[in-house]
Order: structure tokens, then C-alpha cells, then sequence
């Protein structure tokens, strides 16, 4: 069974930067595609950013393009999602998600099989 843990979260002022940790138990990382979604209160689960398990191609959704890097180190099983120059709509749970032996990174959250319990990233003005 496997197991995402995120890591990171925190608060911080408009234009800093936080730096998201995931990591896997039960399989290696370097076997799951892994993708970053958000939920603000009151909105639907949305796709913040992914990395195919080669590491080969890694897709941003337009609002954090330039800003959000994502990347991984399959000799520590973990994915990161670097954060920058963040603004408060980007307040949210950010969860961690995985699909096993595939290069596709969907952004459709029923497209991923497995979970992270999230992390809060609070930004403030």
C-alpha cells in the first residue's frame, strides 16, 4: 500500500517562498508519477503541478508557471514543489498525489490513486 506524506507547509508573507516536500512508503517514488494539487475553502480540488515518474516531463497549471518549479530525487523517495514569489491566492491545502508506471500527468484529481493527507500554505498580504 502506498503512503504520500507532505511536508512543508507553513506561513509566510506575499513574495517569499516555501518548499514542499512529498514522500512515499510501501513503493518508491521513482515508480509513480507525481502531481501537486491545491483546495482553497469553499473551492473545488485543483491541479497546481506534476512530474512524470521518469522525471522526463512535468506539466504547471498557468498560475503558477514561472513561479512553481517541481522535481525529484528518487534517492531520497521524495518530490518537491518549490514555491516563489507567492501571493495570497495561493493560500490553499496543497496535497501530494501519485499514479503508478506512468509517464501521462493528469489534471484531473480522479485520474490519481493515491493521496497525501496535505499540507497548509498560508500566504499573507
Amino acid at each position: 500500500q502506498v503512503q504520500l506524506v507532505e511536508s512543508g507547509g507553513g506561513l509566510v508573507q506575499a513574495e517569499g517562498s516555501l518548499r514542499l516536500s512529498c514522500a512515499a512508503s510501501g513503493r518508491t517514488i521513482s515508480s509513480l508519477s507525481v502531481g501537486w494539487f491545491r483546495q482553497a475553502p469553499g473551492k473545488e480540488r485543483e491541479f497546481v503541478a506534476g512530474i512524470s515518474w521518469g522525471g522526463g516531463r512535468s506539466e504547471y497549471a498557468d498560475s503558477v508557471k514561472g513561479r512553481f518549479t517541481i522535481s525529484r530525487d528518487n534517492a531520497k523517495n521524495a518530490v518537491y514543489l518549490q514555491m516563489n514569489s507567492l501571493k495570497p491566492e495561493d493560500t490553499a491545502v496543497y496535497y501530494c498525489a501519485g499514479r503508478s508506471y506512468t509517464e501521462s500527468v493528469p489534471t484531473a484529481p480522479y485520474q490519481w490513486h493515491y493521496w497525501g493527507q496535505g499540507t497548509q500554505v498560508t500566504v499573507s498580504s
